[in-house]
């Protein structure tokens, strides 16, 4: 795993919080809300279905799993193990088909599979990273040309 692009405190505070994920009245409450309207926003420009997608940063799969329940094939990406198990144990209790999980930095998934990507979402990430100016060009080598990327953050 690539992990020069990590803040490792920031990284043990997720993975700390990684059981509340899905509880919308805790910590990740302010993401449910915004939730339904960045997903119609994103359809809107890219329509998902039918889509490869990847999710940067992907934490409990909030955005990946609804992104994937519109039809799109997507992969969710992060460097908490923990989230990812939550992501995973959701997908699986939810039904959720045409989404996957793998532990790996968008910078060393850029290395193997650049322009693989209709459409690459990084939301309420880059302000947790050293370098966002790394994750924004791993996120522009990942898609496939002429298609879309999306950037968010709360703060």
């Amino acid at each position: 795993m690539n992990t020069a692009n990590v803040d490792h405190a920031e990284l043990a505070k997720f993975s700390s919080l990684a059981h509340r994920w899905w509880d919308q009245a805790g910590e990740f409450g302010p993401l449910h809300a915004i939730h339904p309207l960045r997903l119609e926003w994103i359809d809107s420009i890219a329509p998902l279905n039918g889509h490869r997608v990847l999710d940067v940063g992907c934490g409990g799969g909030i955005l990946a799993d609804a992104m994937a329940r519109k039809g799109a094939e997507v992969l969710g990406i992060d460097l908490s193990s923990k989230s990812l198990k939550v992501a995973q144990l959701h997908a699986l209790e939810a039904q959720t088909a045409g989404v996957s999980y793998r532990e790996v930095s968008a910078e060393a998934l850029a290395a193997e599979q650049a322009g693989s990507f209709d459409v690459v979402t990084c939301m309420e990430m880059l302000e947790h990273v050293p370098d966002p100016g790394s994750i924004v060009r791993a996120c522009a080598a990942l898609v496939k040309p002429g298609g879309w990327v999306f950037f968010s953050t709360l703060n």
